[in-house]
């Protein structure tokens, strides 16, 4: 086995998205029409508006209709609620994604349950956090998604791995290690009250850090020839007095040498967060038209 392999997510990413562009051709041709992505924004979070223009823009590149609704963060539950409602009957939009987290004054959670499972290109309604949990087919959260893509692009079949998922927000940790399960690895999930985290860690196959404090995880914790997930993100000061950096939840320097795989901060598991976005979209359109699943998808 080859160690200190860096996992390319950029170059990956490419290839679904190329798969999706085949997909939306298809779909416009006998359609007559494009799959359509709605995003709403709420506020000025900087963070926020860098990925919905990231999203706006690979939207209308592979082929696809853009609707975006920027709200300012004053808006109430009320209007916030009749736009979602809007976005739910209206037969252009396919997929509806509010941009997390909302201003304090809202209630994410019924905004979230407010959307038509359908539409749920996010995988955060109750009704497909359910579908995943029983292993049926439903839309599936993007990161956890693209994520097990890597893994399985990596690795093969799962069956049988020690995965150990650090980290339980129904963002990532539970989806991810709901689909690690349905992909018949043994999962272990550890979070902020595990006792000795870097022996749970230590017996994995599979690390999947998505805690959200930088580098966090040790290199040492982490068994040679593991495959490393690393879905942190995270701006920390640079070397360079008045600079930041981005760093994951992971000692990247740390674990190099010893694992077999492991993605790089940025460049690994976000661009696939991106690309499993439009590949919900397109999959979001096929239900609604009544089609069979996107193929190579």
């Amino acid at each position: 086995m080859t160690l200190g392999k860096t996992i390319d997510g950029k170059a990956f990413a490419a290839k679904v998205q190329d798969k999706v562009a085949q997909g939306v051709a298809k779909f416009t041709q006998s359609q007559g029409r494009k799959p359509g992505l709605a995003v709403v924004l709420v506020g000025e979070d900087p963070a926020s508006a860098v990925y919905v223009r990231s999203k706006h823009k690979m939207t209308i590149q592979l082929g696809m209709e853009s609707f975006e609704f920027k709200r300012p963060a004053s808006i109430s539950q009320e209007e916030l609620m009749e736009l979602v409602e809007e976005l739910n009957g209206d037969p252009r939009v396919d997929g509806i994604l509010v941009q997390l987290p909302l201003p304090k004054h809202l209630d994410e959670q019924a905004v979230v349950e407010l959307i038509n499972p359908d539409k749920d290109v996010d995988g955060l309604t109750p009704i497909s956090t359910g579908r995943l949990a029983l292993g049926l087919p439903g839309l599936v959260p993007c990161t956890p998604l693209g994520s097990l893509m890597l893994l399985q692009d990596e690795l093969g079949d799962l069956s049988g791995k020690n995965a150990v998922v650090v980290g339980r927000s129904i963002l990532v940790g539970k989806p991810m290690a709901q689909l690690l399960l349905n992909a018949n690895a043994t999962v272990t999930i550890a979070h902020s009250r595990t006792q000795d985290l870097a022996s749970v860690v230590h017996q994995a196959d599979i690390v999947v850090a998505a805690v959200g404090r930088p580098e966090m995880i040790k290199g040492s914790w982490i068994k040679p020839g593991a495959t490393v997930i690393d879905v942190g993100i995270n701006r920390v000061p640079a070397e360079e007095e008045g600079k930041t950096k981005l760093v994951g939840d992971v000692d990247t320097a740390g674990a190099i040498s010893h694992v077999a795989g492991i993605t790089p901060v940025p460049g690994g598991v976000g661009p696939m967060t991106i690309a499993v976005l439009m590949r919900n979209t397109l999959a979001a359109a096929h239900l609604r038209a009544g089609l069979p699943a996107p193929e190579g998808l």
